[in-house]
């Protein structure tokens, strides 16, 4: 009686292993987990440029995992599922390559108040990540509650509050695309329901928001904002966007000129606006303004341009190069760059530390930056605009035009 029972036992329990077993789950998790590695390290190894985001799931019931998550790259998606099956992983494939079915049509969006922040995560205690200011166009990859993943002008991959973007089809991006435009030329404005000094304010401002234009109305312009709203705005604090366009000139001495209008303004982590900005964020909106698109973060204009000898001095250097600083190559280590600022001459830069401010690179000035030990390379960026992927000119980016 008991070798029967026991027999029965063994048998149960050979058929549990067989079928649902937790050491079985764990070696296919592992197994997972390793394959998925490899795969967003060789696809995906930047997540502000690229989405790779993967898991494994045991659906009760089910005999067979299923493999979900999202990814902008379809090549990732078909190596994790080839490199399973070389394993013998048999998995339910349904991962979602973006955009995402689910937003239909409406893949295109323009950014809809004067500054919104974008987030590595869907939710407001997530890192923040960049700012974009009204009216820049956007390529929309998901929505998941009451937030949008999207994609910046200059390929920025990260989460947004949706009430803070209008989504578009290709048609209604089109006609705004098309449509003529009016760019806020003053640090700050307001966006009024009538022409009047004393009207409601619609939305408020700031230097680079890009709008519908209507009509003129006396001092006023009334303007259609991005989503859809009508206002009216300063004709003093507006100027056209083409024509302002055509007017840029992005020469080391307007570049600087540029900045230094910024000194004062404050430093926030993740700032590209007037309102705030980290240093990446300056030196962006600086170009910007200028009609030049850079990449977000001081690492990635580090890859960008010309690169300019300082291993002998500051001889080499010239004003608009962009001086990055952080922490050199080792044996054990790649270098680090973690701070970027603009290079005026005479060994004196401006860049966003605290503030936006300016500093000498030379130690006996009184307003020497003792970070200036860990200046680890210069770029010059101002001569490779439309030569380099990451340098590239507002007017030639399809995005906009």
């Amino acid at each position: 009686m008991k070798v029967r029972n026991f027999a029965i036992l063994l048998t149960a329990l050979f058929a549990f292993v067989a079928c649902n077993p937790s050491g079985n789950k764990e070696n296919l998790s592992k197994q997972f987990d390793s394959v998925a590695a490899d795969v967003k390290k060789e696809y995906a190894p930047d997540r502000r440029e690229k989405t790779f985001e993967v898991e494994l799931d045991f659906p009760e019931g089910s005999d067979i995992a299923v493999v979900y998550g999202v990814t902008t790259e379809a090549g990732a998606k078909e190596a994790l599922l080839s490199n399973l099956e070389e394993r013998g992983v048999e998995v339910k494939d349904s991962v979602v390559i973006l955009p995402h079915p689910d937003l239909g049509d409406k893949t295109y969006g323009v950014t809809a108040q004067s500054v919104i922040n974008f987030r590595y995560g869907a939710r407001y205690s997530s890192e923040s990540a960049t700012q974009c200011l009204m009216g820049m166009p956007l390529r929309l990859l998901e929505r998941r509650g009451n937030w949008t993943r999207a994609i910046t002008p200059e390929g920025y991959v990260a989460w947004v509050s949706s009430g803070s973007i209008q989504p578009m089809n290709e048609e209604e991006y089109q006609q705004w695309k098309e449509s003529r435009k009016l760019i806020v030329t003053t640090h700050y404005t307001l966006f009024r329901e009538s022409p009047s000094d004393n009207a409601a304010v619609v939305s408020d401002g700031v230097w680079g928001n890009v709008v519908q234009a209507d009509r003129r109305a006396g001092k006023y312009y009334k303007v259609i904002l991005p989503n859809g709203k009508e206002a009216y705005v300063l004709n003093s604090d507006v100027d056209d966007f083409g024509a302002w366009l055509d007017s840029r000139n992005p020469t080391p001495e307007n570049i600087i000129a540029t900045a230094r209008k910024f000194v004062g303004f404050p430093y926030m982590w993740g700032g590209t606006s007037i309102k705030a900005m980290d240093c990446s964020g300056f030196t962006k909106t600086s170009f910007f303004l200028n009609g030049i698109i850079l990449e977000r973060d001081a690492s990635q204009q580090a890859k960008t341009g010309v690169d300019v000898d300082i291993t002998e001095g500051l001889d080499n250097l010239e004003p608009g190069d962009l001086l990055f600083f952080g922490s050199k190559a080792t044996e054990e280590r790649p270098e680090r760059v973690t701070h970027v600022g603009i290079y005026i001459g005479k060994g004196v830069f401006i860049h966003s530390a605290t503030s936006v401010r300016i500093n000498s690179l030379l130690p006996d000035e009184p307003n020497y930056y003792t970070g200036s030990t860990r200046l680890v390379r210069a770029r010059r960026i101002h001569t490779e605009a439309d030569k380099d992927p990451g340098i590239i000119s507002i007017k030639n980016h399809p995005w906009y035009f």
